[in-house]
Formats: C-alpha cells, structure tokens, sequence
C-alpha cells in the first residue's frame, strides 16, 4: 500500500473547525463538500451513528467525484454526537433548541463521540473508526444558559456549545481526546492514515 507518490487529504466537509485541525497535520488538502444522508435509526447505538455516517459522508465524496492520479487522495469523512443518559444529541434547530440542550448538560458528564472514516480514492479501500470523550459541563443558571445559546456559537455543533470556543468557559473537565470534542480526533486520524501510507510523523 506504500507509493513514493504524495497523497493528500480530501476532507469531506466544510466544517471550519475540521478544516483547521487537519490544516494542523501538515498535510496538503482539499475540501469537497459531501451531501451525504445522514438519517439514522432510533435503535443504533452512538458508535454506530457515527461511524456510519462517517463512512456515508466519506463515500459520497467518493461515488461524486472523480479523480485522477494527481487528484487522487485519501477521502477523510467525520461525524460526531453528544450523549447524555443514553439520548443522542445532535445539532441543533435554532436557539431555543440550544438551550434547552445546555439545560439538560449543564452541571452533569456527558459522552461525545466522533466517528472517522478514510477512503483511499484509488482503490476504494476503507477504514472507519471512532473515539469517545467524557465531558464535564459546570452547572449553570438560567442567565448563563440563555446569554450562552444567544451567542450563536454552539447552533452548527452537536450537543449546542463549542470547547474550543466561548464554550471552553462552561467545561470544567475532560477525560480522552480534546480534539474528539472538537470534532476530529487527530492522533485517530494520524494511525489511520499510516495504514494508507500517510505519515505526519
């Protein structure tokens, strides 16, 4: 599976923080967005979700695009939920919906899962795997709640709030990967990607 030719990564997704952290690797990479089906059954456990949507977003990019060989690159797909007792949290609606996600988190632990997948867009070969953090929210009053979900900064991310942003102030503690709640766990990511060849290190 190792080539002398360089690869790169083609994340699919347009998430700013995604971009960042792969940004982060030193890797050269390319952003297509993937309009992938991300409907899921009540009945599939939080590792399922997002390893399949993972692998759904991944495989869009794949089946949509065409590559050539200097084109050609690892698809990076990712997903990633919140669970608190058992509920998934995704993102959500509006700013009511936030909140009332930050009431049902705020001075409790709660589990974030992020699924990755890799596909290598010559062969079609797949790899797909996920990493869960567990996440300290300190309790919080109804001022807080509401001041916090009016920012805006949480509507477009699971679980309504952002560690590595105005949300990093409601956190008292993590146990696992940090980047996992961001959205991308890297140091996953890196091993995956050695199995293709890829090497940050």
């Amino acid at each position: 599976m190792e080539s002398n030719a360089p690869r790169h990564i083609i994340l699919a997704s347009t998430s700013p923080r995604r971009r960042e952290l792969i940004a982060t690797l030193g890797i050269p990479f390319d952003i297509v967005p993937s309009y992938a089906d991300e409907s899921t059954s009540e009945k599939w456990t939080p590792e399922h979700i997002v390893q399949e949507l993972a692998r759904r977003k991944a495989e869009a990019v794949y089946h949509s695009t065409s590559f050539d060989e200097d084109s050609a690159g690892i698809i990076v797909g990712s997903d990633t939920v919140v669970v608190r007792d058992g509920t998934v949290l995704g993102k959500p609606q509006d700013k009511q919906e936030a909140a009332s996600m930050l009431r049902s988190l705020q001075g409790r632990i709660h589990t974030v899962y992020t699924g990755v997948a890799c596909i290598d867009s010559r062969t079609g070969e797949t790899l797909v795997d996920y990493r869960a953090t567990i996440v300290t929210m300190k309790p919080l009053n109804e001022r807080e709640i509401e001041a916090y979900a009016a920012s805006g900064e949480g509507l477009d991310k699971a679980g309504a709030y952002a560690i590595q942003g105005l949300g990093a102030t409601i956190v008292t503690g993590i146990e696992g990967c940090y980047f996992n709640v961001v959205g991308l766990p890297l140091s996953l990511l890196v091993d995956m990607l050695g199995k293709f060849g890829v090497h940050v290190l």
